[in-house]
């Protein structure tokens, strides 16, 4: 085993999906699956057994709560980049294993370069959201927080640079969000970097999950003069 290595873990209760999986990520000479399990009890014993780099986690797995088993696995395994692999999207489950230490959501029908891409960002430090997944979380906020809207906005945020994460986790381009606001391209991308430099993020998907995890975005307005 070479020093760039990766080693995973894939935590699925079908063997199909853990054997599609295996094909998948052996196609790539760095990828090593070192490990599998079945059960969320199995998850945890295969992590602790193995430390790998990256753990495959279905989140609807048998035996032991999603959230228990996440609970046991990221203090137990720090090193380990945990990944969820969700069928459809539930965007409770999901926002609720983002918070319980999984580090980014890929969907079981994804194709190979979405999840190596995944894999590829945990890896950096990175959190890894499909870009349909990003809005849907940012709903299920929205639903689960009845709170009324802050008057102050954290990170030292503007009202202008609000307006542009709300655009952000709209998914509109920089030029899209410059046509919404009536200001330019270039202002635009100045706004941005403030905002990066504020919230520490590095991008858009960055920023996105932060607005998600944080409830900056408390409402489909803020992208509107």
């Amino acid at each position: 085993m070479t020093d760039t290595t990766v080693r995973i873990v894939i935590a699925d209760d079908h063997s199909t999906v853990r054997d599609a999986l295996k094909r998948v990520l052996e196609s790539e000479p760095r990828y090593r699956v070192v490990g599998e399990a079945k059960t969320g009890r199995d998850a945890i014993h295969a992590t602790r057994a193995h430390r790998p780099e990256v753990l495959l986690f279905d989140i609807s797995m048998p035996e032991l709560s999603r959230l228990e088993a996440l609970n046991r696995i990221t203090p137990d395994s720090p090193e380990t980049k945990v990944i969820a692999l969700t069928a459809s999207i539930d965007r409770a489950a999901v926002l609720k294993a983002l918070q319980h230490g999984a580090r980014g959501v890929v969907l079981k029908t994804a194709g190979s370069d979405i999840l190596f891409g995944a894999i590829s960002a945990v890896l950096q430090g990175r959190q890894w959201l499909d870009r349909g997944s990003v809005s849907d979380l940012v709903q299920v906020v929205r639903e689960l927080s009845g709170s009324a809207p802050q008057t102050r906005h954290p990170y030292g945020l503007t009202d202008r640079q609000m307006q542009i994460v709300g655009s952000v986790m709209r998914g509109l381009t920089n030029r899209e969000i410059g046509s919404t606001l009536s200001i330019s391209e270039e202002t635009v991308k100045h706004h941005l970097t403030q905002i990066f430099n504020k919230t520490g993020v590095s991008t858009r998907l960055e920023l996105a999950l932060l607005a998600t995890r944080r409830e900056l975005v408390r409402s489909r307005d803020h992208a509107r003069p």
